[in-house]
């Protein structure tokens, strides 16, 4: 029996040793040098390296910051509550949807910014700083018009700058945190009239449930099917879809 044994060992050993060999044969070899650049072409090519990692690295940020997957995902959080049902639907779904819809609303703003700054620097007709500048132009547009005054003077008083003469000498590291807040306001807003219908189910079911005598029964519990009876019947996911996306002014 132990004889068996160590050969079935040994046989799969093997095996396991050919598979890695044959795959040592196929895979590609991957590596990393830093040397200098024979040609100016070359430097370019690993800057640009470089920045699309950086960026790759930072794009989970930048899309919660400058996008519209603040309002989202904050408001179907806040709907998710509002019903009681606990973690239906999953956090995968409610971020899942905020994504979809944050790229839907932001697609004309990530095409304008693609067309107008992108792509004539990948074509070599402008400048890097001009592509910046032209590419950034868009996010800024759409930030702005979701942005409170009073939210941009805010940070503008407290990062000590003078007071703007007009939108486009506004500074982003000042534009992002009046955006963000903005955004937060405005969900919290909607949550409010989303949490309305649903509570006013809940003290009804907690009034009856009192006048019977039956308070040992979670009122949550009642009132679970009836919220969701009410959504399905209004068409909610309709409805909230809609008031989000028609939400963002552009």
């Amino acid at each position: 029996m132990r004889q068996l044994v160590k050969i079935t060992l040994l046989s799969g050993l093997m095996l396991v040793g050919s598979a890695v060999a044959a795959a040592a044969q196929t895979l590609p070899k991957v590596s990393v040098e830093i040397g200098q650049a024979a040609e100016p072409s070359e430097l370019s090519t690993t800057l640009q390296i470089f920045i699309l990692l950086t960026v790759l690295a930072l794009a989970p940020s930048i899309l919660i910051m400058v996008t519209s997957f603040i309002r989202m995902t904050v408001v179907l959080s806040f709907l998710r509550h509002a019903m009681g049902s606990q973690q239906m639907p999953p956090n995968q779904i409610i971020i899942g949807l905020s994504l979809i819809l944050t790229f839907f609303v932001m697609s004309p703003v990530v095409t304008k910014s693609y067309e107008e700054g992108v792509k004539p620097y990948l074509e070599e007709q402008i400048s890097g700083e001009e592509a910046w500048d032209k590419s950034v132009a868009p996010f800024r547009t759409f930030m702005l018009s979701q942005t409170r005054e009073q939210d941009l003077a805010l940070f503008v008083s407290i990062a000590g700058l003078e007071a703007p003469e007009n939108a486009g000498e506004v500074p982003l590291h000042v534009l992002v945190p009046g955006f963000v807040i903005s955004e937060l306001r405005t969900a919290f807003q909607i949550a409010f009239v989303i949490f309305i219908p649903f509570l006013v189910i809940d003290m009804v079911v907690a009034s009856v449930l009192l006048s019977m005598g039956m308070m040992m029964l979670p009122p949550i519990i009642v009132s679970l099917p009836f919220k969701i009876l009410l959504f399905v019947l209004v068409d909610g996911w309709y409805l909230l879809v809609k008031s989000l996306v028609e939400s963002f002014h552009m």
